[in-house]
């Protein structure tokens, strides 16, 4: 299992277009893809329970990843997330 933590930095969270960017690059993933905070869980293939998440700048959540592809799964979310600007 891989996990991290992140911190979102845009000043406008994590809304409807980054959230649906997140959920197009964690599905094709055969691993479970999870954000959790400290009150909710969200799996990040499905763009209602990230939406549900609300997170805002300066939200803490951590991403966790486990599965037979989990490696580039992490990866490549890590990156995405980094590249948009959203979370630290």
């Amino acid at each position: 299992m891989k996990t991290q933590q992140f911190t979102v930095i845009d000043p406008l969270g994590i809304h409807a277009r980054p959230a649906s960017q997140l959920v197009a690059k964690a599905t094709p993933f055969a691993s479970a893809i999870e954000v959790r905070t400290e009150e909710k869980a969200a799996n990040l293939k499905s763009i209602l329970g990230v939406m549900g998440l609300a997170l805002k700048q300066g939200s803490q959540f951590t991403l966790y990843v486990e599965g037979e592809d989990e490696e580039q799964a992490f990866e490549a979310l890590a990156t995405l997330m980094t590249e948009m600007g959203l979370a630290q």
